[in-house]
């Protein structure tokens, strides 16, 4: 039985890949993507290479548009096996610290938080149709405390309020989720692809990324593909083991 997959964001860059490599697994891969067009270019990109990839109009932040788009999943499949909450912002790239203001992190959380439980609260009836469900939220280093306290570590040094607070607040999302849903059989994980050259970065003022989008897919794909147990925040993989960065 072929498993059904949503990927959020997924228009371009990182997200896009994630639905190529899910869809290159046998997956049927539902392609979320809050620009219509852009989102029906690619998802018919990704078919034409002969992937079963299927368009749904996501905006995270829409609450009308989340309940559509898992309407849709129900209506066509009956159940979904695999989310990934990929979609997330920088609001505040090139600022200093004391000017980044709370419009800031109100955006920030709104997609990268609020979104994320938005779309893993509606999908959760789906879910628990599947006999092995999974949840990758894509996080980063920048939202580990125990990084941001280690002042020889980059993360410290940011000074990206709005993200690493909002990627603090998905890792315990995660962690909160993982224990609620283990006696379900839904794992929940992080998954920390690393410093990818994307349009996320275009505006960085420290690395646009050193890391491709087939490398930064690695393990949120494995992940999705049922790798690991649940409640984890893994990083580059070493063979089939993935490293744990620290919450």
């Amino acid at each position: 039985m072929t498993d059904i997959a949503l990927v959020t964001g997924a228009n371009k860059g990182l997200g896009k890949e994630i639905t190529r490599r899910l869809a290159a697994e046998g997956l049927t891969v539902y392609l979320g993507a809050r620009d219509e067009t852009r989102g029906r270019v690619a998802a018919g990109e990704l078919r034409a290479e002969g992937l079963d990839v299927r368009f749904a109009r996501l905006d995270v932040t829409v609450r009308e548009q989340v309940d559509a788009a898992v309407r849709t999943i129900d209506e066509e499949c009956g159940r979904l096996d695999v989310l990934v909450n990929n979609a997330g912002i920088v609001t505040e790239w090139g600022l200093p610290v004391e000017g980044i203001t709370e419009d800031h992190l109100r955006r920030a959380f709104e997609v990268n938080v609020l979104g994320t439980v938005a779309v893993t609260r509606a999908c959760l009836p789906l879910l628990r149709r599947s006999k092995d469900a999974r949840v990758v939220n894509l996080s980063s280093p920048l939202g580990s405390l125990t990084l941001l306290d280690d002042p020889e570590h980059p993360a410290a040094s940011r000074g990206l309020l709005a993200y690493s607070s909002s990627k603090a607040a998905l890792n315990a999302v995660t962690l909160v989720y993982a224990e609620a849903l283990r006696d379900a059989g839904i794992r929940v994980n992080a998954a920390n692809p690393g410093l990818v050259a994307t349009d996320l970065n275009a505006d960085s003022p420290f690395s646009r990324g050193t890391r491709t989008v087939e490398e930064g897919a690695e393990v949120p794909v494995r992940l999705a593909l049922g790798a690991g147990g649940t409640g984890g925040f893994h990083g580059s993989m070493e063979g089939d083991v993935a490293e744990r960065v620290p919450w």
